[in-house]
């Protein structure tokens, strides 16, 4: 198409906006045709004798008629017919090379057949800003769905569809009305061949491809589109993105058909954003289940797959929430049958027992009993259903990840992406890659120059990457130490400051709050804020020696960072439950021998009742505060840009003058990576629940609870924060799915090592079974039994306390003996203070149990990856039967026409055939950077 005459050969819009411009404020400034474009002679229609005829159907959507087709609040041309299918915005600059620059790109976009219309800035809400529509006519939308392979309906698709599911009844509440869920008929399909276009079922051209797929039509013209001319040398110069780097464009975004709140007044625009609002994205459909396909057709394959995938995972996370939470009330139930947590308790025995000083100088001696509440607090996680519930998660990961595969098979099938393939998107090159490689050669397929980076700065580069991705987990780990000493150091002080602390004489909590949990708690917090500080400067970090690698295609910078990524945030957010559930408590000495960090910090010993429950406190703070840190994030802060935004914009309720177009500027950019921090939240939380969930079993049910909030917040947030993202294929959730994997192998080995060596599952049963005086199969006298005695007189001057701060109940001359966590002869023997063979009899059932569990774990989860086929059989006879059905219709039309065109060299034309067979003009050229 051309623009309206009036203009100059060699002038740009601009310039030519600045010859014409009519006085402001002046009435007839609304009527300027200056921002109206027609059809050039190449999509010429009829002509009309009447010359207001040709331009009364231009002025029925200027600014001012509010008549359905033309008005600004609408996904139309202002003719009222041609759908806008993409928006370019940019700013009035006196920057000449900029104006070249979109004088070449929209000369070649008219070149490739689209159809352009720009609104002036003088109706802008800044007056600075320029919005140029694109619209893609049937013959470029039918020329490139040919080239990417589109796929259109061709029969209907006659399989029965599934039986009614029993008790269906049971379901109604949870369910949508049909045609949310399934907005499109179930067809059959095959891909695009403009060749063969009476082959396909086309009842309406106009609304053959859905708006998705013609944003993506158009946006592959856009990215591909050159911005020089035919004799310019400098041929890499193409593509908007590298026009938005520059600064040509200010932003590159297709329409949402609608608004939100409301529906389209028009009845062409379809208001499928309204419908995914109304029944997905509010809080209150929080029980629903997710309308996928509408999903899919309004924002692509790609974002359909990742809500798919999240529901998936939601709804497999019920199961293990009940299980976990059946083993925690197990843990309640069997609350009174704790025989060591009474043995603790009791004055007669735990009051009797005088423990070791746990640090230094400033902590004293102390019985028992004093870790009462910790006892019982931690036999709610530390109880037989431990085990249990660890042996279930490994089966239930190997269920969720087989079981998703067969729901990613249907869905390539439903969705049509079973013979889609991503090597046009893996061989697209990025703008910056263009842009930063200075070295050419020749490519031995296309025979063309294209940009090279040498063998030397790809190493040094990767080199580099690999140094400060090095050096930050070290810094992590040099972050992680830094909290290990404020533990050792702080102990000591807060057991001196609680000693005679008014909170002990609290009702209620006073027992509660003791220098162990102060020291827990206050470590969690401040390695919580560590971790928020360190992963928002490492993100930024991550992009930056992503770029700096200058990876060539845009899924090979999507997997180079999300490596980076998640390699960082395990370190990041797992390393201190690392420390607690392998390290603390693992490495102390005994008292006269103890060990010793930096020198002077004494390495940190468990509690009596086991380190179980300060790795469940970790957790939770860190996983709880990720939760909630990440929702309020997630909602509150393009809100709040959005907010701070509109204070300057039009408002909303006055569709005559704010359009839709800059409403939608107005909006946050979902960038192309957007989708990598929602699956990176997930992975993570993933990784929560599987690798320490034997130390805390209500961890699911937590994750549960959050991601129920988490996909209406994503979908909030994506329905009415933030422009309409880009439409794109994917047929699965590409390499999140191996760290998936990963993360589930890993959480065998880490469950199996919490059980047996950080839990006190295997020590009790060991003493139950094997080392009961009575033989009587109870649990009496355990805890005498796993403490060993110490000569007091025997301990070195600089591990006994200070004056003042031992208890007032501690006289060294009656008590000559304390008591520690370990298993070693007593003084007097001839071995004394090296290990008794119980412990070695401890580790070998430790070492037993690991390999045990894993090899029953491991082998489940074979057998049922073998048993659980990754395409369901009907999804693989429906594939067959559509290939079968596309080779029998395509033969069927093949003979057909031959039978059409040997008869019209006959010089016969049948009417039943001639009638049946209808061609596509060849009219539009296909620029070579598509092919």
């Amino acid at each position: 198409m051309n623009r309206i005459t009036g203009k100059k050969k060699d002038e740009t819009l601009i310039e030519m906006q600045n010859t014409t411009e009519y006085p402001s404020g002046g009435e007839d400034n609304d009527l300027s045709l200056n921002s109206i474009s027609v059809k050039g002679p190449e999509h010429s229609e009829p002509s009309t004798t009447d010359p207001a005829a040709e331009i009364s159907p231009l002025l029925c959507g200027l600014p001012g008629n509010n008549t359905a087709g033309g008005s600004r609040d609408c996904v139309f041309f202002r003719d009222g017919v041609r759908r806008i299918d993409f928006v370019l915005a940019y700013v009035d600059d006196k920057n000449d090379e900029k104006k070249q620059r979109r004088k070449e790109y929209e000369a070649n976009l008219i070149k490739a057949g689209l159809e352009l219309e720009t609104e002036d800035k003088s109706e802008s809400e800044d007056m600075k800003t320029y919005f140029l529509k694109v619209h893609a006519p049937w013959e470029v939308l039918a020329t490139y769905a040919d080239v990417l392979k589109i796929k259109v309906p061709f029969k209907v698709n006659d399989i029965q569809g599934t039986r009614e599911t029993p008790l269906e009844w049971l379901f109604r509440p949870f369910q949508l009305p049909e045609h949310i869920m399934n907005p499109e008929p179930d067809f059959f399909t095959a891909p695009f061949n403009k060749d063969k276009i009476d082959f396909f079922l086309i009842s309406d051209k106009e609304t053959l491809f859905p708006p998705s797929t013609r944003n993506r039509i158009v946006y592959y013209i856009l990215s591909r589109c050159p911005y020089y001319r035919e004799d310019h040398k400098d041929r890499d110069k193409k593509g908007i993105k590298r026009l938005l780097n520059n600064g040509t464009y200010q932003s590159a975004f297709p329409l949402h058909d609608s608004r939100y709140w409301m529906r389209s007044r028009n009845p062409k625009c379809e208001s499928e954003r309204y419908n995914l609002y109304k029944y997905w994205a509010r809080i209150g459909c929080f029980y629903k289940e997710q309308p996928l396909n509408l999903i899919r057709k309004y924002y692509g394959e790609k974002i359909g797959i990742y809500f798919a995938w999240l529901g998936f995972y939601t709804e497999m996370l019920f199961f293990a929430a009940v299980v976990g939470l059946i083993c925690f009330i197990a843990g309640v139930v069997t609350y009174d049958d704790n025989t060591w947590s009474k043995e603790i308790c009791d004055p007669s025995i735990g009051g009797k027992i005088v423990m070791c000083p746990l640090c230094d100088k400033k902590c004293g001696f102390w019985k028992l009993n004093s870790t009462c509440t910790a006892s019982w607090q931690s036999h709610l996680f530390d109880n037989v259903g431990t085990v249990f519930f660890a042996i279930f998660m490994g089966i239930w990961v190997t269920l969720f990840l087989e079981f998703w595969k067969r729901r990613q098979a249907r869905l390539e099938y439903e969705w049509d992406l079973v013979d889609f393939e991503e090597e046009q998107q893996q061989l697209q090159l990025r703008p910056e890659y263009e842009t930063k490689c200075s070295g050419r050669r020749l490519n031995r397929i296309t025979q063309e120059m294209e940009p090279y980076l040498s063998v030397t700065s790809k190493c040094a580069r990767c080199c580099l990457s690999g140094a400060t991705v090095i050096f930050w987990i070290a810094l992590i780990c040099a972050c992680i130490t830094g909290v290990i000493a404020y533990r050792l150091a702080v102990y000591a002080a807060f057991a001196s400051i609680m000693k005679d602390s008014p909170t002990s004489k609290l009702q209620l909590v006073g027992s509660l709050i003791t220098p162990q949990l102060a020291t827990s708690v206050t470590a969690s917090c401040i390695n919580f804020v560590i971790i928020m500080i360190l992963n928002f400067m490492y993100e930024r970090v991550a992009i930056w020696i992503t770029d700096m690698e200058i990876p060539k295609t845009h899924l090979e910078y999507e997997n180079r960072l999300t490596t980076k990524m998640f390699l960082f945030q395990f370190a990041n957010y797992y390393s201190s439950c690392f420390y607690v559930a392998f390290f603390k408590g693992k490495f102390v000495g005994y008292p006269g021998d103890y060990n010793y960090m930096f020198g002077k910090l004494r390495n940190e010993e468990c509690d009596p009742g086991g380190c179980l429950i300060e790795l469940t406190t970790q957790l939770v703070i860190v996983m709880v505060g990720k939760q909630v840190w990440g929702n309020i994030q997630e909602a509150l802060v393009p809100w709040m840009c959005n907010w701070w935004g509109s204070r300057k914009g039009r408002h909303p309720s006055d569709r005559t003058v704010y359009s839709s177009w800059e409403q939608d500027h107005d909006l946050q950019n979902f960038s192309q990576i957007g989708l990598f921090y929602e699956y990176l939240e997930m992975v993570i939380q993933f990784g929560f629940i599987t690798l320490f969930v034997a130390s805390f079993p209500l961890a699911p049910l937590l994750a549960l609870c959050n991601n129920i909030l988490e996909v209406r917040v994503d979908a909030w947030k994506l329905t009415t924060q933030f422009r309409r993202p880009m439409a794109s294929k994917a047929r699965s959730i590409g390499a999140w799915l191996e760290i998936l994997n990963g993360v589930a192998v890993l959480s065998v080995i880490t469950n199996a090592f919490i059980v047996s060596f950080t839990s006190d599952m295997i020590p009790r049963l060991v003493y139950l079974y094997v080392y009961q005086p009575n033989k009587t199969l109870t649990m009496e006298g355990y805890i005498s039994n796993s403490l060993s005695v110490f000569n007091i007189s025997e301990m070195g001057l600089d591990h006994q306390p200070e004056e003042g701060e031992n208890p007032v109940w501690f006289n060294s001359s009656l008590i000559s003996a304390c008591r520690y966590r370990d298993y070693r002869y007593p003084p007097g023997h001839e071995k004394q203070y090296t290990h008794t063979m119980q412990f070695w009899h401890i580790l070998a059932a430790k070492l037993a149990f690991i390999i045990i569990m894993e090899h029953v774990v491991f082998g489940v989860k074979v057998f049922v990856a073998w048993l659980i086929p990754d395409v369901p059989s009907e999804v693989k006879a429906r594939v067959k039967r559509e290939r079968y059905l596309v080779q029998e219709y395509l033969h069927n039309y093949e003979v057909e026409k031959l039978k059409v065109e040997l008869s019209q060299l006959n010089g016969y034309h049948s009417p039943e055939h001639t009638t049946g067979v209808c061609s596509l003009p060849e009219t539009t050229e296909v620029l070579r950077e598509c092919l």
